[in-house]
């Protein structure tokens, strides 16, 4: 399996920007499609965006469309997000993941590796 490593997290006021990295070791980043999930204190994993191998295609939850970009470098073995806007709901442990399926998924089950995740604190 794939070892993931994110970081980037950190606390920003409402309205501002973050970027997170998740770096791959191990295997090729190319081979795997690549997903975001978040995870509030007390509240399930969610979906927030993914992309696929080469980056042909993109999915991203309602709740992130038109303030959050995800983008990766097979070269450097690297997916970001790029987060703008953002809103204290957006606080919570962001993951980065790792998906072997032949289609791009917004759910939890098809992605098999996973980071420890990076905290994102949004407030005022």
């Amino acid at each position: 399996q794939v070892q993931l490593l994110e970081s980037g997290g950190g606390v920003v006021q409402p309205g501002g920007s973050l970027s997170l990295s998740c770096a791959a070791s191990g295997r090729t980043l190319s081979t795997y499609h690549m997903g975001w999930f978040r995870q509030a204190p007390g509240k399930e994993r969610e979906f927030v965006a993914a992309i696929s191998r080469i980056g042909l295609r993109t999915l991203y939850a309602d709740s992130v469309k038109g303030r959050f970009t995800i983008s990766r470098d097979n070269t450097k073995n690297t997916v970001l997000l790029q987060m703008n806007s953002l809103k204290p709901e957006d606080t919570a442990v962001y993951y980065c993941a790792a998906d072997q399926t032949i289609v791009l998924h917004s759910t939890l089950a098809e992605y098999d590796s996973w980071g420890q995740g990076t905290q994102v604190t949004v407030s005022s």
